[in-house]
């Protein structure tokens, strides 16, 4: 019984403290940089604590900037391409900028990039969410 008291108390500090991260936010998104080095599967409950609530405030884009993540293991790169469908079926956008190169050929090598929004910069992600925010407006979206 202490063990799984042990159990749910480490659970529950790890999703209290959740990933260091930094926002910025914008007119029409919010810049989310991860301030880790890895993302690794276990960190995918702390992803989406950070991540999904975004979709329910009123800017609710969102461009995630990798800059700092010098490793990724492949659970975590399609928990990602999980949120970004997440973010298209609520009427939002979910774009990657500055990878590093390692981690954009992991993606590449697990056929992963091409299913994923991801550009080099954080001005070409605000270039996506404003085409996209356009194409949801003639399409009759949100």
């Amino acid at each position: 019984m202490t063990k799984v008291v042990t159990v749910k108390i480490l659970t529950t500090v790890n999703i209290i403290k959740c990933m260091e991260v930094k926002i910025d936010t914008r007119e029409k998104f919010h810049v989310i940089t991860i301030r880790e080095t890895k993302l690794a599967a276990n960190m995918t409950a702390e992803l989406d604590e950070c991540l999904l609530p975004f979709v329910e405030k009123e800017t609710k884009n969102v461009v995630l900037n990798l800059e700092d993540i010098q490793d990724m293991d492949t659970a975590a790169a399609e928990h990602l391409l999980k949120i970004r469908s997440h973010f298209n079926d609520q009427q939002s956008s979910f774009v990657m900028c500055n990878l590093q190169a390692a981690i954009k050929d992991m993606l590449e090598k697990n056929e992963l990039l091409d299913r994923m929004n991801v550009v080099p910069t954080e001005s070409e992600a605000w270039d996506i969410v404003q085409m996209e925010e356009i194409e949801r407006e003639l399409l009759g979206g949100d």
